[in-house]
């Protein structure tokens, strides 16, 4: 990996910052058409709050919520671990969120109930529920891609069992580490052609336009407004006025910018708007992370 270790700690927390930042830029778009984006803001590119959740401005949704729930885990028991993601995520649905998916909901309620820690096998569960909450797990599996499948599954079967989400997840993580590594974009697509040699349901070229919670739908949004940005900025801004999940879109694609382009890139009047508490927590946890992960222990595969 061509970067030092604090490179690749600011890029870590540029993913992490990048996902809150992606959510809350894109929450207040939730459910809106590009249509309606153009008719009630011209160009969404600011932290107004709002939407169908009344959201203050800068204020994250359950993406950037249950992402924690992971990290935190990894960070208190020193390492991976199913139960402790499982604990937490149950904890924060006792909290009442502001919101959640049904079946994230679901998931975390059969743990609850039944101490299930894998969902049935569900072909109609394609949702990006799991998809959304991967930045913490590529993190912490940097330098294995081994350990980054086993863990993967094993937080999205809590709630996701399907095999087009199991797949983005996995290549979402795959591309997430490329960026880590200084890769470049090139290198990333490639990721995400492989993914579409498998699965030709995600093919985003040329882009249909549809940026709904259906994990191929996010995907493909995630990949046509990454693959053609040129800053942090740019890609947020296009991927949240897609409308539709925008808050989970516009957090996915923040990770991947976030990495990419790194710290400096992600705009200050952004971060400005997020919790103060919340990024001092974001930064430690992600380092948290990194420096649990293969790459930075010797283990790396």
């Amino acid at each position: 990996m061509p970067y030092s270790t604090e490179e690749l700690l600011s890029r870590a927390r540029a993913a992490f910052i990048g996902l809150a930042v992606g959510d809350a830029l894109g929450a207040p778009a939730e459910f809106l058409t590009r249509g309606e984006i153009r008719d009630k803001y011209g160009v969404l590119k600011e932290m107004v709050g709002g939407g169908w959740l009344r959201l203050k401005p800068g204020q994250v949704t359950d993406d950037t919520q249950m992402a924690l729930c992971i990290a935190r885990a990894i960070a208190e028991c020193r390492g991976w671990s199913p139960t402790g993601i499982a604990d937490n995520l149950a904890a924060w649905l006792k909290s009442k969120p502001i919101d959640v998916g049904d079946t994230c909901r679901r998931g975390i309620r059969n743990y609850m109930l039944k101490g299930t820690m894998e969902t049935a096998p569900n072909q109609w569960d394609g949702g990006n529920g799991a998809a959304m909450r991967m930045m913490p797990v590529g993190l912490f599996t940097l330098g294995d891609s081994t350990l980054l499948e086993s863990c993967t599954l094993q937080q999205a079967h809590l709630t996701h069992n399907n095999a087009l989400s199991d797949a983005a997840c996995i290549c979402l993580g795959r591309m997430l580490h490329l960026a880590l590594a200084g890769r470049s974009m090139t290198s990333m697509r490639r990721e995400a052609d492989q993914l579409i040699a498998q699965f030709p349901n995600f093919s985003f070229d040329p882009y249909k336009g549809l940026a709904t919670g259906y994990v191929v739908d996010t995907v493909q949004t995630v990949f046509h407004c990454f693959f053609r940005s040129r800053s942090f900025e740019s890609c947020l801004i296009e991927t949240v006025n897609q409308g539709g999940d925008a808050d989970t879109t516009g957090a996915i694609v923040g990770v991947l910018a976030g990495a990419y382009f790194g710290e400096e890139a992600i705009p200050a009047r952004w971060l400005k708007k997020l919790d103060k508490k919340l990024v001092a927590e974001i930064n430690d946890l992600s380092e948290s992370l990194v420096r649990l992960s293969p790459y930075l222990n010797g283990k790396a595969s």
